[in-house]
């Protein structure tokens, strides 16, 4: 095996280096006409059993095209919000067979009783949260529904929580979009970790908390 063979083997393995490819496709895929479908669609999956959060997506589309910024945020929202209802359907009535294993999948098994507490508390809060947080919103949506919260809680929730998150994002990048994509592009590898730090820890902190 030759050396510049080994390297890209090894760059291969490299998860930040899968990251950075992964980007770099996105931000290119953001500039085509079907950004705006597949930004839909991504955040509506993520509602209930996507993995990849559509901020990163949001944040390429604006980066191309500031103009917009508010569309996007918008389109992010409403396929967020969505994407509740379908989790919210598979929590109500196939929690034993699709939510358990969504549920498994992201190791919050433990945590699906301790956000029943939460519910009881303050469902709207408890949303609002997950909504607005890196704390895994699709465990709550579908939570919802095995739960039976009031759909009225959990998309007025939903709606202010999405919202909030996604056009404060928006309007960052339209606002600094410059300076903000040049950060993102020089620091991406940083970025990176930090970005997935703040996923883990949302979904430890539920973990955590049902302890």
């Amino acid at each position: 095996m030759t050396k510049n063979t080994t390297a890209s083997f090894v760059s291969a393995l490299n998860p930040l280096a899968w990251i950075r490819k992964s980007y770099d496709w996105t931000v290119h895929w953001a500039r085509t006409p079907k950004a705006p479908v597949a930004l839909f669609g991504i955040a509506f999956m993520e509602s209930s059993f996507f993995p990849v959060p559509p901020d990163v997506l949001l944040i390429a589309m604006v980066v191309a095209d500031r103009k917009k910024w508010l569309r996007d945020a918008l389109i992010c929202t409403v396929g967020s919000v969505c994407g509740a209802f379908l989790g919210y359907f598979i929590g109500w009535g196939l929690y034993e067979t699709v939510g358990k294993w969504i549920v498994a999948t992201y190791h919050l098994d433990s945590a699906v009783d301790f956000i029943g507490v939460q519910f009881n508390k303050n469902a709207f809060l408890a949303i609002f949260a997950a909504a607005f947080t890196p704390i895994p919103y699709k465990a709550f949506t579908i939570s919802a529904g095995l739960f039976r919260i009031p759909l009225l809680t959990l998309i007025s929730a939903s709606i202010l929580g999405r919202a909030g998150r996604f056009f404060v994002v928006a309007a960052a990048l339209r606002i600094f979009g410059k300076k903000i994509a040049d950060s993102i592009e020089k620091y991406f590898n940083i970025f990176s970790i930090i970005f997935i730090l703040l996923v883990i820890a949302g979904i430890v902190a539920i973990k955590y908390g049902s302890r």
